[in-house]
């Protein structure tokens, strides 16, 4: 996932006082996320910003995603005959 500083549109500060972040997609849709799946993304980035000095949190959610992401592997194993 590639994130990036980024202006918030409608914000009324300087496009160099950048207030948001952009989150780039292409490295999940490629594996096949759909939106709910990027949902889960937000929500598990949302629970980490939110506290990010909490390392059992950190933890449990590390292994969340560790967990879910056995559904969308990176590359698919060939089957030699």
């Amino acid at each position: 996932i590639t994130i990036n500083k980024n202006m918030v549109p409608f914000d009324s500060r300087s496009a160099f006082v950048t207030s948001g972040i952009r989150v780039g997609t292409a490295a999940v849709t490629t594996r096949g996320f759909k939106e709910e799946d990027c949902l889960r993304v937000v929500d598990w980035m949302d629970a980490i910003l939110s506290d990010i000095t909490n390392e059992k949190r950190i933890a449990t959610i590390r292994g969340e995603i560790n967990e879910f992401m056995t559904a969308f592997p990176l590359y698919e194993e060939k089957v030699t005959a």
